[in-house]
């Protein structure tokens, strides 16, 4: 799963990057090394006919969702059930984004009978250290206020045979050669689409401090690699990502 991950290029340059006619409010962006549920992200998405780099809410609001509260428990959707389930199957569809990414965060159990164990959090990047861009549903959300929110979950599937040790999950991601098809909202046959994410990436895990367990601490010094076995950050404030349950798992 992905319940923490890493993002600093600016949006002018994703435009570039992705091809995109244009950036829509992210004036305020910084380079985000612990993107926590519910903060804004960039996002690449079509939108009336443009590609444009847009501003959305991780975690996503169903549009008709009564309470946007919902969204910190919709960060992440399984691939295996999305054209199933009412909250992802509409924009499996035909609401698809792309969340680019510098890596992503994953917490190691400590081995059963550990004394004082925690869990080890590890940064998860491409192998050559190039840009991820995390396969993403969003919705549209209209409040009774007439106020709107865009927002996006990351699609998740099996983790690859070297990353499992640390969790069974991992987000999906679509290479370059896919990306127009992933954006086209013509694209809307289940088994097409999902054929379009790739699902054995090469990417790389190494071990970070704990620092980034809580979502006060934000900098480049979050995703250097520490010492195996070193003592844990005393500024982390728990053992594994707010707002995500034992098993790692939101759905």
């Amino acid at each position: 799963m992905c319940g923490r991950y890493v993002v600093t290029i600016h949006p002018g340059q994703l435009a570039l990057d992705f091809g995109a006619a244009g950036v829509v409010n992210l004036e305020g962006f910084a380079p985000d090394y612990n993107v926590a549920p519910t903060k804004p992200v960039p996002a690449i998405v079509t939108l009336a006919g443009t590609r444009l780099v847009a501003e959305m809410g991780w975690g996503m609001v169903p549009s008709w969702a009564k309470d946007p509260a919902i969204g910190s428990r919709m960060i992440n959707a399984r691939v295996e059930t999305a054209a199933e389930k009412p909250t992802f199957r509409r924009s499996l569809s035909r609401r698809r984004c792309l969340l680019p990414a510098d890596g992503y965060y994953e917490w190691l159990k400590p081995a059963a009978g550990t004394p004082g164990g925690r869990k080890q959090p590890y940064f998860i990047h491409s192998a050559d250290g190039g840009l991820l861009a995390f396969a993403g549903l969003y919705d549209h959300w209209l409040g009774s206020d007439g106020s709107e929110l865009l927002t996006a979950a990351i699609l998740t599937g099996a983790a690859t045979p070297g990353l499992a040790r640390i969790h069974d999950r991992m987000p999906l991601t679509v290479g370059p050669e896919n990306r127009d098809a992933w954006l086209d909202p013509e694209w809307q046959d289940a088994a097409q689409v999902t054929a379009l994410l790739e699902l054995t990436p090469d990417w790389v895990a190494r071990p970070v401090s704990t620092a980034v367990n809580s979502v006060r601490n934000n900098g480049p010094e979050l995703i250097t690699e520490v010492t195996s076995g070193a003592p844990a950050d005393q500024a982390a404030d728990s053992g594994r990502p707010p707002g995500i349950d034992e098993q790692g798992s939101l759905f």
